[in-house]
């Protein structure tokens, strides 16, 4: 099993930052891909970034060139920082691991963009 919490949500104003954070514990070993999702109300989730484990590195066009998806494997930690924060990025984003083909989810944190 593999547990998920994730941090660093909030309420930031549209221009503003944010630094989401990952925790993974549990059975880590085998550990492929890492990803942050979102879902909007009345939205389906959507990928945001993900990072494999050779750090190869995917972004959703719609936040290309100000979102960040980084991991510290020696902590067993996923971050995502965003800039220049928009209305449209207001979401829960979680967090998401593939271990051995299995898809394991954080219980997501809200992140709210005031225009």
């Amino acid at each position: 099993q593999v547990q998920l919490v994730e941090s660093g949500g909030g309420l930031v104003q549209t221009g503003g930052s944010l630094r989401l954070s990952c925790a993974v514990s549990g059975s880590t070993l085998g550990l492929r891909a890492m990803g942050w999702y979102r879902q909007a109300p009345g939205n389906q989730r959507e990928l945001v970034a993900r990072i494999k484990s050779a750090g190869i590195t995917t972004y959703a066009d719609s936040v290309k060139g100000r979102f960040t998806i980084s991991r510290d494997n020696a902590k067993n930690t996923l971050y995502l920082q965003m800039n220049s924060l928009k209305p449209e990025d207001t979401a829960v984003y979680y967090c998401n691991v593939n271990r051995n083909g299995v898809d394991y989810w954080g219980k997501g944190t809200l992140i709210t963009v005031s225009s």
